[in-house]
């Protein structure tokens, strides 16, 4: 995998077809396309990762591919925000956006000694460990660019004694309502997650149900994923977040309660109950039985007689 760390602004500008900036520890700038118009962020299969040496605070509209920051996969049609402080790793890959682009970009030296550089170590959602994009409803993403359009403004207007005062106090409110509307999206997050670990469910059962186990063998993450329309690290990402295991460890769960239900038929046979629940070797699901109820399946069949 590539790894880009831009040290200077003027850098990053330079690798997004911006103009050069009117000041190296401070930029804003945009690109605007035609309704119908898509830019490839990011080599066709591969994926790139890339740090800064600032704080960056962009807002895209991604119409597929996939940014993977901290512990989540970022996508979506409407406004996608990203915060990320310097030497934090983003990692794009087969990415591609359409409509306007807009990047926020400064240096610590811009915002040292000022209030807000203590706000800015305060909002979470500069620290990739535990936070996320920040997806923007259609009236959120209004919002944002008017404040982005202000700040653009008085960036190109001929600079003056007030100009970084005024620069910094948008600032400040963008990052304020960047706030509130993360606050929206963790409300709704956790009925988001539910839903889709129940869809999660409810495909395995679709599975198991259609005898797709015994034909197919067991389902791949990537397949699972692909039935819910979402990646396969997304779905992993929010069904640990939703349960406290793995998707993996849920498919292994189902699994499991589905054998004890066919293990406990008349004559159940212990390589029949493997084969149909798409295990290649019997010996792999009885360690795998064993491991996750604390009995082999024979001594399963036989506990529950008596």
């Amino acid at each position: 995998m590539n790894h880009i760390h831009f040290k200077h602004i003027a850098e990053f500008n330079r690798s997004q077809d911006l103009p050069e900036p009117e000041n190296p520890l401070f930029c804003i700038g945009s690109k605007k396309l035609s309704p119908n118009e898509v830019i490839m962020c990011s080599p066709s299969g591969e994926e790139v990762s890339y740090s800064n040496q600032f704080y960056v605070i962009s807002l895209k509209n991604i119409v597929s591919g996939e940014f993977l920051y901290g512990r989540t996969r970022y996508d979506g049609s409407t406004g996608t925000m990203m915060f990320s402080a310097p030497d934090q790793t983003i990692v794009a890959k087969d990415v591609v956006v359409s409509s306007e682009s807009w990047y926020v970009l400064f240096h610590e030296d811009f915002i040292r000694n000022l209030e807000i550089r203590k706000k800015i170590k305060n909002y979470n959602f500069f620290n990739y460990h535990v936070n996320e994009a920040l997806h923007l409803s259609p009236k959120e993403e209004q919002t944002i660019k008017s404040i982005l359009r202000n700040i653009e403004t008085e960036y190109k207007n001929n600079q003056d004694e007030f100009s970084k005062e005024i620069i910094i106090s948008q600032l400040e409110t963008l990052l304020k309502y960047a706030d509130r509307f993360y606050k929206r999206q963790f409300l709704h997050r956790e009925e988001i997650n539910k839903a889709l670990y129940t869809r999660f469910r409810n495909t395995l059962d679709a599975y198991f149900e259609g005898n797709k186990l015994e034909e197919k063998g067991i389902p791949s993450l990537e397949w699972l994923a692909n039935q819910l329309g979402v990646s396969h690290r997304y779905m992993s990402d929010t069904i640990k977040t939703e349960t406290g295991k793995t998707a993996i460890d849920q498919i292994n769960l189902y699994l499991i309660e589905e054998a004890k239900n066919l293990l406990l038929a008349p004559h159940a046979s212990i390589s029949e109950t493997a084969y149909t629940l798409g295990f290649e070797y019997p010996q792999y699901f009885s360690r795998l039985f064993k491991k996750k109820t604390g009995l082999s399946p024979s001594e399963y069949i036989e506990h529950a007689k008596n």
